[in-house]
């Protein structure tokens, strides 16, 4: 890998790990922090539709090369991935959401923590290694990928930050950001094959999906239509024109 590429991606990724850990201080802008959050979420889905599922094609074609393993089981299958990573943090949400109403507090059982924080935490350590391993190469790419993830780590630390309370700025916070680096540190030792990768991208888009429209739909959010709209229009935009 160009030792260019090697160090503008490391120094993305530490700035990824320092988004999760002071996100929370935002609350400093004169922008109100609900139309921040749903711009945010608009830029984040809009690198899902106009980058992320358009490149599941190609990860396709790269499944129906598969003959043999595991992988070749998910031939014609690339969206069913997809599918799954939106199910999977789907479950994690109801989950979180069941844990409030039942503890005192309004804030989720230790064990629910965990199993959000183990699961979002290799949620971020995927993003890690993705920002070496990508189906499209380059900087420009590694820029729109990055700059799109770190509004989603925003909006993510958020709802976290709604399920968890103190204990995920005490602790939760900590190891996501972590986790980022851990990912960069696999992806800088380790390079799987385009198969894997296609299926790892898939997930992700999945789970990126999820975690973004979770935070806008639901009534009691304090999201802006506006904003949401404006954030995905620049920002598609911006992609179609790079």
């Amino acid at each position: 890998m160009n030792p260019n590429t090697l160090a503008l991606s490391a120094a993305i990724a530490i700035g990824l790990a320092l988004t999760h850990l002071f996100s929370g201080k935002l609350r400093f802008t004169p922008i109100p922090r609900s139309r921040w959050l749903s711009a945010a979420g608009g830029v984040s889905v809009a690198y899902v539709f106009v980058h992320i599922l358009p490149e599941l094609n190609q990860h396709q074609a790269v499944l129906e090369q598969v003959e043999s393993g595991v992988i070749s089981y998910l031939e014609h299958h690339v969206y069913l991935i997809a599918l799954l990573g939106l199910t999977v943090f789907y479950g994690l949400e109801r989950m979180a959401k069941l844990s409030r109403q039942r503890g005192k507090g309004d804030i989720t059982s230790p064990g629910v923590f965990w199993l959000h924080i183990a699961s979002f935490s290799i949620y971020n350590a995927l993003i890690g290694y993705l920002l070496l391993h990508r189906e499209q190469p380059g900087i420009t790419n590694l820029l729109l990928f990055s700059f799109a993830m770190a509004l989603h780590f925003v909006v993510n630390d958020s709802g976290l930050r709604e399920h968890h309370k103190h204990i995920y700025d005490r602790i939760g916070r900590f190891l996501l950001a972590a986790a980022i680096i851990v990912g960069w540190v696999l992806g800088s030792a380790t390079e799987i094959g385009k198969a894997a990768i296609a299926v790892l991208f898939a997930f992700l888009a999945g789970g990126v999906i999820l975690n973004v429209l979770k935070e806008e739909l639901p009534e009691e959010r304090e999201s802006r239509f506006w904003a949401f709209a404006l954030g995905a229009g620049i920002y598609t935009a911006i992609l179609l024109a790079l």
